[in-house]
């Protein structure tokens, strides 16, 4: 029996005459992210993005996977696709696709949808027919329209006709590469990810910038970073990370700034080397994965003090959100327990006894001018890691 995956829209039917534009991006990063399990006919209609395998022999289940991952979608079906559009083919269809699950049931009840109306039955017609037969079949049943133990769905469409369960729940938000290109400043810890994945949540496409301090950071610290890039990357889609050599920089600052402002100064200094390096790739923002009070950089004070260092655009999406909410996600996209292994990044590096809370901006600049960062700066720049995250490299 062919079955084919029925996607449902999301924010994307409200974009009035942008609409066309977002499905076509949602429906390239369908393609892109089942591309590696077979061909697949990615096509729309009546707010329905069809996704139909054309290979022989696909893993349905791992596509629904994937699919669950993409933004853009608030629900899916994996669905038996009738080989006529008739009330017979229909009956047919479900007690022999569903049979599994109706012998396992007690209770069901049948919905039914018409799209096209050029269909001779309607919707409760479907609904009476079909559910006398579904009894018929399987006598053990009972009808229950409030709380069944299986909903028997059927959809009358332009392209066909078609039977499923209950749909899943797609990722939400809005088509990743719909809302922008942003450079996500990533450490090994818990935050930044998540900061990462509810970005490309809203639609942004992303690049990376990690910052690496080798001796005193290990080669296990980046990699560890590369595999939490990776888990993100199952939702935002590829993407490629900058690896900042910054022991120099560091190893300045904790021998000519003032200890309480380390944390400050080294924060700016990221900024700087992040604007540029976003600016070179096309971004128009920065991303950081700060919550306003969880550690001292992270006061009003001191994240007015980090953000006059740059000019562009800073995103924090979890600014007004506690650790536990922070956690809760980073469970959900399966990050969480490579974040909490014990590989230091650079911001735990020299981190002062008693950081500056309420640090004034003026003092922190005229600490900051008294050392000559700029040779620095560039001395970073120039010798830049690239490396390129897929998903697929999981």
């Amino acid at each position: 029996m062919k079955e084919i995956i029925l996607l449902k829209d999301g924010e994307i039917v409200l974009k009035g005459l942008n609409r066309r534009t977002f499905e076509d991006v949602l429906k390239k990063n369908i393609k892109y992210s089942l591309h590696s399990l077979g061909s697949f006919e990615i096509s729309s209609a009546q707010s329905i993005i069809y996704v139909k395998p054309l290979t022989d022999g696909v893993d349905l289940d791992e596509a629904c996977d994937r699919i669950s991952r993409i933004f853009g979608i608030v629900s899916f079906s994996r669905a038996a696709v009738c080989d006529e559009k008739t009330l017979d083919a229909v009956k047919r269809t479900a007690t022999e696709y569903l049979e599994k699950k109706l012998r396992a049931a007690k209770t069901f009840k049948v919905e039914a949808k018409r799209s096209d109306k050029r269909f001779e039955y309607k919707s409760p017609e479907i609904c009476r027919e079909l559910g006398a037969e579904i009894l018929s079949k399987y006598p053990h049943l009972k009808v229950d329209v409030h709380n069944p133990d299986i909903t028997v769905y059927v959809e009358i469409r332009d392209f066909g006709a078609y039977v499923h369960t209950d749909p899943m729940k797609g990722a939400g938000g809005i088509p990743v590469g719909t809302g922008g290109n942003a450079a996500i400043l990533i450490s090994g810890g818990i935050d930044s990810p998540v900061a990462a994945y509810m970005m490309a949540k809203r639609g942004i496409k992303l690049t990376a910038i990690h910052f690496a301090s080798p001796p005193y950071t290990s080669r296990r610290a980046e990699e560890k970073t590369v595999r939490l890039l990776r888990k993100v990357s199952k939702y935002s889609g590829k993407m490629t990370m900058f690896t900042v050599p910054f022991t120099k920089i560091q190893e300045t600052i904790k021998n000519k700034c003032p200890e309480e402002l380390f944390t400050i100064i080294m924060r700016r200094l990221m900024m700087v080397i992040s604007e540029q390096i976003a600016e070179n790739n096309d971004c128009s923002a920065l991303i950081t994965g700060e919550s306003l009070g969880q550690v001292a950089s992270q006061t009003i004070g001191a994240l007015s003090c980090t953000d006059e260092a740059a000019n562009m655009l800073v995103f924090r999406p979890l600014i007004g959100m506690d650790k536990q909410e922070i956690i809760d996600i980073s469970y959900k996209i399966d990050t969480f327990d490579i974040s909490i292994e014990p590989y230091e990044d650079c911001c735990t590096v020299f981190t002062p006894k008693h950081p500056r809370t309420r640090p004034v901006l003026k003092y922190v600049k005229e600490a900051e001018q008294k050392v000559d960062f700029a040779p620095l700066v560039e001395e970073a720049l120039q010798n830049l890691k690239i490396t390129y995250i897929s998903a697929d490299d999981n």
